[in-house]
């Protein structure tokens, strides 16, 4: 199973997808790593990308997620995915990928992204972000308004994933 943990920026993707890699010992990837260059540079300066700035970044997220299907692993994937056509573009054709809707308010979104250090996200951009976001059907959504273990345990429970009880108890 690869888990697709998608949502606006400061939804928690990140933290999330690491908790759930450690609580079920699968490999995190995070979709901000596969940015090209020049899209961290435009997102720096506050500029918001267009579909065309998203193609490569979303063929390598494909590409990642095709890699586990093609192999039989599983992995655990942060990407915003925040248009349908998005969403479609990485699911079509694949056989295990769960995807993750990480919701919430943008107020609270605002607030996280203005206490985040050291993330290349102009934290401007968030509005645009929510402009743009076609709310998914087809995903589990989790209420990022609680805490980082009860958004973890609710992805466990919803997906029926198992975990590494020793995780857990280190957590």
């Amino acid at each position: 199973m690869v888990v697709l943990l998608m949502g606006v920026s400061g939804s928690g993707k990140t933290a999330v997808g690491e908790r759930l890699a450690m609580l079920t010992s699968w490999p995190f990837v995070d979709g901000d790593d596969l940015h090209p260059s020049a899209n961290i540079e435009k997102m720096s300066a506050g500029v918001p990308l267009s579909d065309v700035d998203r193609q490569p970044w979303l063929a390598a997220i494909r590409q990642v997620i095709e890699e586990h299907e093609r192999v039989g692993t599983s992995a655990i994937i942060a990407c915003s995915a925040l248009k349908a056509k998005y969403r479609r573009y990485l699911l079509t054709g694949t056989q295990g990928v769960r995807l993750v809707y990480l919701q919430g308010d943008q107020k609270l979104l605002e607030q996280r992204l203005r206490d985040r250090r050291g993330h290349f996200f102009d934290a401007s951009l968030l509005a645009s972000q929510f402009a743009t976001l076609e709310e998914p059907v087809e995903a589990v959504r989790i209420s990022v308004e609680a805490d980082l273990e009860s958004v973890t345990a609710a992805i466990v429970t919803a997906l029926g994933l198992e975990t590494d009880r020793g995780s857990e108890e280190e957590g």
